[in-house]
Parts: structure tokens; C-alpha cells; sequence
């Protein structure tokens, strides 16, 4: 079961803070006016050693003391308010949880997502209320991929509205254009012959992978508008843009930019080895 995380934080700081205020509005002046005439009826309340004090408290907290339910709103909602808005609007964490974007990403990577590169959205209902930039040829981008609304997926941004992309023996052609592709390594196996690559594709500069052992599907599709084409950068392991159809606008999520954590199991060392900007 999948957990709709920003709707449960989105309710917990609109709870917490209408908690808070209704108590600051309605509720508090009676127990500051009930204190202060204890205040009166007790001159001496504040004297430890004199019975008054004891009086005092115990009339405090019968009638005068803050609900605990109002405590918690009052001591949890700058927490909560101060995660909504670094996570709906600045930055957001997310992990790896499939092998689609190996050997850039790998399973049990922690990542941060920039929230605003792609332009302001309010949360929950997604709505883009301020435009910043576009998504870009190359950039590693997380998104909700097409009539599924519960799962962030991760991909490359392959074409962007209006690109011609083709993918031809394993080759990928955007307008008409190969791709530029420097082979790097050859790791071979019982079942699979790995060709690790570095393509520069717009300003990007990264790795990518091809397994000689699976069939080339060959294919050609025009990005409409509005929309983006996405790849996975283990090309012959990854449900992407190929089976799910492209990607909308109003999907999208924000930029990768960072690995700050690996952590492949609960029962596994966290690493920090992988530190380091995402390309």
C-alpha cells in the first residue's frame, strides 16, 4: 500500500495549526483571565514554603491549565509547518528503489529532488503557480508516470515537446541526430554482455548501459506538447517512457540533483561513499 506522505503532512500542519488557533482565540483569554484572579484570591502563590502556593497550583490545573491536545499543536506545528514547506517547495528526499537507472543511480541511493527548478507547485493538488524553468535534454528528473498517481518515478529527460526520438539497434537519435555515445567498458556474463557508455545529450554528460543480450526494440515517436519523453539509463532494464507512454507536464515532480546516503537494507551499514552531485 502506497502512502500519500504530503496529504498526511498537509493535514497534520493544517490540524495542528487550526488547533493552535482556535485555542489562542477562544480558549486562552478565559484561562489567563481565570489565572489572573487566582492571582488575586493567592497574594502568595509565589512563595514555595507558604500553603497558598500549593492552593494555587492545584486550582491552575483544574481549570486554568493548557489542553494537552492544544500542547502538542502548539510545540509540534513549527516542526511540521518548517518540513511542509522545505519539502513541498525547496527540497525533498527520495530513494532508489530499482535498478532503471543504473550506472548513474543504484538501488538504495538516497537522492534529493529540487522542488522549485521546474517552477512552484502547490502540494497535493500539484498546480504549477509560478514557472522558473523547463526540463531540460539530459536531466535526471522525478515524476508520476501516466494514469498512476501514487509512485514517484525516476528517469532521464530523452525528449522534450516537439522531438523526434528514435532508437535504432540500441542507438538513440533525437531530431534526426545520433546522440553522441563514447563506449567505456565491456563487462561480459553468463546471461548478459554489458556495454557501459558516456553520452552528451544538451548540456548532460553522463553513463548509460546497453545489454547486447536483450533484443533491440527499435522504435520512433514525436513528443507532444506539453509532454516528456523519458529513458531509463540502464536501457534494457527499465520501464520508462517505451511502455508507459510520455510523461505530462503537470506530473512532474522536480530535478535530481544530489546522492546524499546509500543504504541498500534495513539490516545493511549506511554509506556515504556515493556522496556526490548527480549528472
Amino acid at each position: 500500500m502506497n502512502i500519500d506522505f504530503p496529504l498526511i503532512l498537509t493535514i497534520l500542519v493544517a490540524g495542528s495549526g487550526l488547533i493552535w488557533l482556535l485555542d489562542a482565540m477562544f480558549l486562552a483569554p478565559g484561562r489567563r483571565r481565570m489565572v489572573a484572579e487566582l492571582v488575586q484570591q493567592y497574594p502568595n502563590h509565589a512563595d514555595p514554603g507558604h500553603p497558598q502556593a500549593a492552593q494555587f497550583q492545584a486550582r491552575v490545573a483544574d481549570g486554568a491549565s493548557e489542553p494537552i491536545l492544544v500542547e502538542y499543536a502548539r510545540s509540534f506545528f513549527p516542526v511540521l509547518l518548517l518540513i511542509y514547506v522545505l519539502r513541498s517547495f525547496i527540497v525533498e528526499p527520495f530513494q532508489i528503489p530499482s535498478s532503471s537507472m543504473v550506472p548513474t543511480l543504484e538501488v538504495g541511493d538516497y537522492i534529493l529532488v529540487n522542488k522549485f527548478t521546474y517552477g512552484i507547485r502547490l502540494p497535493v493538488v500539484r498546480t504549477k503557480v509560478i514557472d522558473v524553468s523547463e526540463p531540460r535534454h539530459g536531466d535526471v528528473m522525478v515524476f508520476f508516470p501516466p494514469h498512476q498517481n501514487e509512485t514517484y518515478y525516476i528517469k532521464r529527460v530523452i525528449g522534450v515537446p516537439g522531438d523526434l526520438v528514435e532508437y535504432r539497434d540500441k542507438i538513440l537519435y533525437v531530431n534526426g541526430e545520433q546522440v553522441s555515445r563514447e563506449e567505456v567498458a565491456v563487462v561480459p556474463g553468463p546471461y548478459m554482455r554489458l556495454r557501459l557508455g558516456i553520452e552528451e545529450h544538451g548540456d548532460a554528460r553522463y553513463t548509460m548501459q546497453v545489454n547486447d543480450a536483450s533484443p533491440a526494440l527499435d522504435f520512433s515517436v514525436v513528443v507532444k506538447p506539453g509532454h516528456y519523453f523519458m529513458m531509463g539509463d540502464n536501457r534494457d532494464n527499465s520501464s520508462d517512457s517505451r511502455v508507459w507512454g510520455q510523461v505530462p507536464e503537470e506530473d512532474i515532480v522536480g530535478r535530481a540533483f544530489a546522492i546524499w546516503m546509500h543504504w541498500e537494507s534495513f539490516l545493511s551499514v549506511p554509506s556515504f561513499s556515493r556522496v556526490g552531485l548527480i549528472e
